[in-house]
């Protein structure tokens, strides 16, 4: 059966149901004429324990709103109560107060209460058998089961509602911690994603851009310069279409091992990019120090990628030559690509084909990326008339 909304948990109303129902209780208990309990007050009518029964009821209803001053007024009433002979409603109805102030009470109210009730039902238990004997023990039962019954009871209750509260929070952390996490994922999954593309995409649309600029720029060109020239756009086509096909593939399809996929290509296809750099028009000295060795997939990966870059934009904005330097060292491998700058230029001049390209600034960007991800160092800019892009990529320690 669904509460009304009124009596929800946490509502006023509910309370004000709760300290209604105790004075129901309370009354039908005093209709039934089960006071005095004790009856060593003089006679009095019975209507007056109506006064605290009221009382101790109302107290119920300030178990959220004022805590303590439900205490207070629930204890005055009960003891005015005790002073007329005790009731039964009233009695019962004051284990409720207790049980409350220890609920929705402070930790202070809780630990005083714990050692008033502990108290009491010592103490009396010790005067029952310095009065009666061991018989006299009796005594301290009705303050150990109406007194540190319900405030052991509220104890536990809060303690099990202040874990599962800290409990919430942690788990209401976690989760933020998690979507953080997710959050960062996708972006850096999107970073590479952007530099995939572009390494794979823009490389290869600069050379086909260059030689179809250079021969919509000079129409005089004889017939075996513009079949040359259109052989070079159809490779650089077809390899740029090729490597786009991977990626989509790596993005497709699950059940493809990402790692194996994206590393097809590496420092051991190097000639072959140069053979495509030379055809597009691009003059490159090749240089390996030391001996050639197995590469780590990540560092393998990000220096063929940094070296694609920076040839292509050789290409775009150099003097139509460069000097590539692949240096294996016991714990590194260092590429480095330097091509002259054009009349002394920014890099960003006239290329090779005599038609400047205009550049996005991505490439630098993703080369520096892809290093700093590696814990690698990246440097790029003119040094001596010359554009130098040097990348020391970290492979661990030697074989």
């Amino acid at each position: 059966m669904r509460m009304p909304g009124w009596a929800g948990s946490g509502r006023p109303g509910r309370d004000l149901a709760l300290a209604g129902a105790s004075l129901v209780g309370g009354l039908a208990v005093w209709g039934v004429g089960l006071q005095p309990q004790f009856p060593w007050a003089p006679q009095v009518s019975r209507a007056w324990f109506l006064l605290p029964l009221l009382a101790v009821s109302g107290a119920v209803g300030l178990r959220r709103v004022a805590t303590r001053t439900g205490l207070a007024v629930g204890t005055v009433a009960v003891l005015a109560d005790a002073a007329l002979g005790v009731s039964v409603g009233s009695t019962v109805i004051y284990t409720q107060v207790l049980y409350d102030s220890c609920v929705y009470g402070p930790p202070r109210l809780r630990r005083w209460l714990l050692r008033v009730t502990v108290g009491l039902s010592i103490g009396s238990t010790a005067l029952g058998l310095l009065a009666w004997g061991w018989r006299g023990a009796a005594v301290g039962v009705p303050f150990a089961l109406l007194g540190v019954l319900p405030v052991v009871t509220g104890v536990s209750v809060r303690q099990y509602r202040d874990q599962a509260a800290a409990e919430r929070a942690r788990a209401e952390q976690t989760a933020r911690l998690v979507e953080l996490d997710r959050r960062q994922a996708v972006l850096a999954e999107r970073a590479r994603m952007a530099r995939e593309l572009h390494d794979v995409v823009a490389n290869h649309l600069s050379a086909v851009a260059l030689h179809a600029t250079a021969v919509l720029s000079a129409p005089g060109l004889d017939r075996p310069r513009v079949d040359a020239a259109l052989r070079v756009i159809r490779e650089s086509s077809v390899q740029g279409l090729a490597e786009m096909r991977q990626l989509i593939g790596l993005l497709r399809e699950p059940t493809v091992d990402p790692v194996e996929e994206a590393t097809r290509v590496r420092l051991d296809e190097l000639d072959r990019l140069l053979a495509r750099m030379t055809g597009a028009g691009l003059r490159v000295r090749a240089t390996v120090e030391g001996r050639p060795r197995p590469l780590p997939v990540g560092v393998d990966l990000a220096a063929y990628r940094i070296v694609q870059e920076s040839l292509t934009n050789a290409l775009r904005h150099g003097g139509g030559t460069a000097e590539l330097t692949v240096a294996y060292r016991p714990t590194e491998v260092v590429v480095t690509v330097e091509n002259p700058v054009p009349d002394g230029g920014d890099g960003a001049g006239p290329t090779a084909g005599g038609a400047g390209l205009p550049g996005g600034g991505a490439g630098l960007v993703g080369m520096r990326e892809r290093a700093i991800l590696l814990d690698g160092e990246f440097t790029g800019g003119l040094r001596d008339g010359c554009w130098r892009v040097r990348a020391t990529l970290p492979t661990g320690t030697s074989p």
